[in-house]
């Protein structure tokens, strides 16, 4: 199979990528599955989790991202869109708030967006996807880790592994040492140290065309390297299997691993991670507004089914929990193995 780009298709042509997915080789086997395992149509079971696009533009270039994020991306949420999610924040008790992009930091109502967000409720779960080096990357970031720090803002940051061989394979050259750098600002003011209260987590991506190791596994290895060579300190590793989309969907397909990765997903599938998907308690937002039942469904534009309430200044609660949320074959890689989402395995 050729690239994406060998077919005069770009990452962003989002058309190309779902006729991907539902080639005859895989059209309809999730559904399939989901009904065997009396599930479909699938369907919310609450909405407590607001997850918000921030906007595609990054300081990193990640061969990973799903979000095809970089610097030249000029997508970014204006503060009439924040605004409407905080009303429906507020007028919904929404208990977590996991701001993403890109680099959330780099859009410039961030810090406005996330003092608005506590000034609702000091219990809201507030959630920064932070790719670490966005700390050091200019110096008007540098003061993030008090920024957080004041807000109460739960840290989730991504690190491939703990060598940097690995990691700036995926991430780039020079990032394993930058990283190391943030997580201890993040540490030194008690991020990730017992007894704060301030919870630092890190993500975990396979590097390649598999599913990720055993997560309480992995967490304990990346406690005992970190700790032993780096003193770094955390409190929890997220597994995330990749999705067969954007970046990782051409890195499959030029390096011929496609057909056979999407065959291990679907074999590995596991019903109890599938009653269990991050699209059952969560709606996310894209940086225009639009309504998507998660991250990844976002970035393939599959808007949620609730046409009465698609956008955010539209928001429906009952239309929305009530809704049929849209799957496809990329559904495969949360519901593989132990199960995927934005906080780790499932099942």
């Amino acid at each position: 199979m050729k690239s994406l780009k060998a077919q005069n298709h770009p990452l962003a042509n989002t058309e190309y990528e779902i006729e991907l997915l539902e080639s005859s080789d895989f059209k309809g086997r999730f559904e399939n599955k989901l009904e065997a395992s009396r599930l479909f149509p699938l369907k919310p079971t609450q909405i407590e989790i607001l997850q918000i696009n921030m906007g595609k533009m990054c300081n990193q270039i990640c061969k990973h991202c799903h979000v095809d994020a970089g610097p030249d991306r000029k997508e970014i949420m204006e503060r009439d869109i924040m605004s409407h999610c905080l009303n429906v924040i507020r007028e919904n008790k929404i208990k977590t708030v996991d701001l993403t992009g890109g680099a959330p930091e780099m859009n410039p109502h961030f810090r406005w967006f996330v003092t608005e967000i506590r000034t609702i409720d000091p219990d809201i779960n507030i959630i920064v996807r932070c790719n670490l080096t966005i700390i050091l990357a200019n110096p008007k970031y540098h003061d993030l880790p008090e920024f957080y720090q004041q807000n109460n803002v739960e840290v989730v940051s991504s690190l491939p592994y703990f060598n940097p061989v690995k990691t700036d394979a995926q991430r780039g050259d020079g990032v394993f040492e930058k990283s190391i750098k943030a997580l201890r600002m993040l540490n030194g003011i008690g991020y990730g140290m017992a007894g704060t209260g301030l919870v630092l987590n890190l993500v975990y991506n396979p590097s390649g065309a598999f599913l990720p190791g055993s997560q309480q596994g992995l967490e304990a290895e990346f406690k005992r390297k970190l700790s032993t060579q780096y003193q770094i300190e955390f409190n929890s590793l997220f597994t995330i299997t990749n999705i067969p989309i954007s970046r990782f969907l051409e890195y499959l397909q030029r390096s011929g691993n496609y057909e056979a990765y999407m065959e291990k997903l679907i074999e590995s599938y596991n019903p109890s991670a599938a009653a269990n998907v991050m699209c059952r308690s969560t709606i996310s937002v894209g940086w225009d507004g639009y309504l998507y039942d998660c991250d990844f469904n976002q970035m393939l534009e599959l808007k949620v089914k609730s046409p009465e309430s698609q956008h955010i200044k539209d928001w429906k609660q009952s239309a929305l929990h009530n809704r049929n949320i849209v799957v496809n074959q990329h559904c495969f890689g949360c519901t593989a193995g132990a199960g995927s989402s934005c906080g780790g395995t499932t099942a």
